[in-house]
């Protein structure tokens, strides 16, 4: 299950965009990465654009890129439920760190979810 399209960063100018210019948070297993980005022809009743969310996980993680897919699937599968509750006008990157292949999904889902919220683009709490 994939996140809804208007939901995805795509291309590689955002990432690169949340990598230089965007605020870090960092956990045990994951590395929330968050950028404010202004609507394009931003007009005050034009309507807010939703977060974009990216997931970046590395072959330092595992070479086996089932490993990682399964790790994006179960990521995709967590955020699923908190898009309504995340602030629009934001893009997100959310890294793996190499422990998380020893933990349980509940583990860094959680963290996820504390991730969010100390980078305030999260009001579901």
């Amino acid at each position: 299950m994939g996140l809804p399209k208007p939901y995805r960063l795509k291309h590689w100018r955002q990432f690169q965009a949340v990598y230089t210019q965007g605020r870090r948070y960092s956990g045990r297993y994951l590395t929330l990465r968050c950028l404010a980005v202004e609507p394009p022809g931003f007009e005050p009743f034009q309507g807010d654009r939703p977060a974009q969310i990216g997931i970046a996980i590395g072959k330092r993680i595992s070479k086996l890129a089932v490993v990682r897919n399964r790790l994006k699937r179960q990521l995709r599968a967590g955020l699923y439920p908190l898009l309504p509750g995340l602030v629009p006008n934001h893009y997100l990157v959310v890294g793996v760190k190499s422990g998380i292949l020893e933990c349980e999904r509940e583990h860094f889902l959680r963290e996820l979810e504390t991730l969010l919220t100390k980078a305030e683009v999260w009001h579901g709490h």
